[in-house]
């Protein structure tokens, strides 16, 4: 039963990011505020093999605000590595040391 509570707060926290022709939304945060947002690239091969989907990642983000480490939750593999580099340069307003979940939506524009 513990594990539904745990489950159901992780729900919570989540955020979603959606990456779509070049531009960047998010959903109302459950979690801290960000006060800075790093836009993923579009991987090119991901983009030649007109691959869209969600990555979810879990941040550790620090008391300074700063993301300490970043887990892949889930996504496709191609896409992975953008949603990664991006948030690892997010920025968060100061608060205690916190486990945040977002989703980042990649589609090709194209």
């Amino acid at each position: 039963m513990s594990n539904l509570f745990r489950k159901s707060g992780l729900v919570l926290v989540l955020m979603t990011v959606i990456l779509g022709l070049g531009s960047l939304t998010h959903a109302d945060e459950a979690g801290r505020k960000i006060k800075t947002r790093v836009n993923p690239q579009y991987p090119e091969l991901a983009r030649k093999m007109n691959v869209s989907g969600s990555v979810k990642l879990e941040l550790l983000v620090a008391s300074n605000g700063q993301v300490k480490s970043v887990r892949p939750l889930g996504g496709h593999p191609l896409l992975i590595d953008a949603a990664e580099t991006a948030v690892k340069q997010w920025k968060y307003e100061p608060g205690p040391e916190a486990t945040e979940v977002v989703e980042i939506r990649f589609t090709n524009g194209n």
